[in-house]
């Protein structure tokens, strides 16, 4: 039986694609502050150099910035000539109930990327009350018009994906992608079969927040909190329960010729087989996270971080 055609485009966006990168940040003032450190001359900075080293796949979604990470990624696109892979999403508010509202949104955020179309469009949460169906029908017909490549999920539970997978599939559609938080604090994935699903179905897994929001980079301590929103949940208590995970992870850096906690901790995430797309807020962080890639944890290091893992997240 000769593979479906649409089948196939879906799985050319995550070709050569070992790490992407993630725009949630990028215009957001609330949660990360934006235009307080970091403004859009440190974002184009970052983007061009991104580019420049070949890591061309940027996820963003429509409520990032209330829309302005998409707009930011259509202005440097417009300026530049690098190959660009997008990656978008649709939040399903409660008071958008068909897919004609889905088909308006992936309009308007087309509009705000200044592109024809995108080579990944997905489905931001699975709120209710509209059913995983229509969504998927509207994602199947969004492929059929040629306005994107490939579709996906995001925040889909093993359920829901099966749901999704399959109904796509009877619209000849294949299931892209499941963008999920997934990093070394939260394993919850990989540990009740989310990840191995995945795998199985032929759906690559996405991990956002692999540095879980910066807990994971060494920068913050009991004495060096997090502030605003992310301290929260990344609070003093939690902060000195994972100093022994952190100072793991400098020790297999250093092993590694100096690698970064933060390097460490998404190269994890690659040996696990998904895919991680870290947040860039300027120059610097992009050198960080570009050094992830290019070599690789062996297996008893993984396992060691898996153990360390365990050991400051349970209990």
């Amino acid at each position: 039986m000769s593979e479906n055609p649409t089948q196939s485009t879906s799985l050319q966006v995550f070709e050569n694609v070992e790490i992407g990168i993630g725009t949630w940040a990028w215009g957001d003032r609330i949660f990360w502050g934006f235009g307080n450190g970091y403004g859009d001359q440190d974002l184009r900075e970052a983007f061009d150099l991104c580019c420049q080293r070949g890591f061309n796949f940027f996820d963003t979604a429509e409520v990032y910035g209330q829309g302005r990470s998409e707009r930011l990624l259509g202005k440097f696109m417009q300026e530049t000539n690098y190959p660009v892979r997008i990656a978008t999403k649709f939040m399903p508010f409660p008071w958008r109930l068909s897919k004609k509202s889905l088909r308006r949104a992936l309009l308007a955020s087309l509009k705000r990327l200044e592109r024809d179309k995108v080579e990944l469009y997905q489905i931001h949460w699975p709120f209710p009350p509209v059913r995983i169906e229509t969504w998927m029908e509207g994602l199947a017909e969004a492929v059929q018009d040629g306005l994107v490549e490939a579709v996906g999920v995001s925040n889909y539970d093993r359920a829901q994906t099966q749901r999704a997978f399959e109904s796509l599939s009877r619209l000849g559609v294949r299931l892209a992608s499941n963008q999920v938080e997934y990093h070394l604090l939260n394993r919850k994935v990989e540990k009740d079969g989310l990840l191995r699903q995945c795998q199985e179905l032929g759906v690559r897994l996405i991990a956002y927040s692999p540095l879980a929001q910066g807990a994971l980079t060494g920068k913050y301590s009991p004495q060096n909190p997090m502030r605003g929103f992310r301290e929260r949940r990344y609070n003093r208590r939690l902060l000195e329960r994972i100093q022994p995970l952190i100072q793991k992870m400098r020790q297999i850096g250093q092993e590694h010729g100096g690698k970064t906690p933060s390097q460490v901790a998404i190269n994890w995430v690659i040996c696990k087989g998904a895919l991680p797309i870290p947040g860039i807020k300027n120059l610097r962080q992009a050198e960080d996270i570009l050094g992830s890639v290019g070599w690789r944890l062996t297996e008893q290091e993984v396992a060691e971080l898996d153990e360390w893992s365990d050991r400051v997240t349970t209990g």
